[in-house]
């Protein structure tokens, strides 16, 4: 198995941060300071940050202000949600979830959705996807 980081870029230009080897920590409160001290977090509605990738899975630390709203867009492949902080709605064409803090939801692949973030919120996607992704 190679073992992957990320590359550097003007947001982040810091780079070699582990993404993939047999075995990887992830620090969920570090990468949750480091989404709020970043400037995209100061200048927009949401920031976000990779913190596994490898072929078949991808996950996600996503952070939203209050208010924010994902238009609803589908997923290739089976997702799950984990609020680790704050609240949000989860919606689909059939129904919408309130997630609180601690809870997840999975869902198929394909089935449009969106969220909206209730009040300032963290959450961990989790994304299966292809594995020549």
């Amino acid at each position: 198995m190679d073992i992957k980081n990320n590359d550097s870029t003007e947001l982040r230009p810091e780079g070699a941060r582990l993404m993939d080897a047999p075995l990887v920590s992830i620090d969920i409160p570090e990468f949750i300071r480091q989404l709020k001290a970043e400037s995209t977090w100061q200048t927009s509605d949401r920031n976000a940050i990779t913190v596994f990738k490898t072929n078949g899975m991808r996950i996600v630390l996503i952070a939203l202000h209050e208010n924010t709203v994902l238009k609803e867009h589908s997923a290739d492949g089976i997702i799950s949600v984990q609020v680790l902080e704050g609240e949000i709605n989860f919606s689909t064409d059939k129904q919408t979830k309130l997630l609180r803090q601690n809870e997840m939801i999975a869902l198929h692949e394909g089935l449009p959705h969106s969220i909206e973030a209730i009040k300032e919120s963290v959450f961990l996607l989790t994304l299966t996807t292809s594995l020549t992704a």
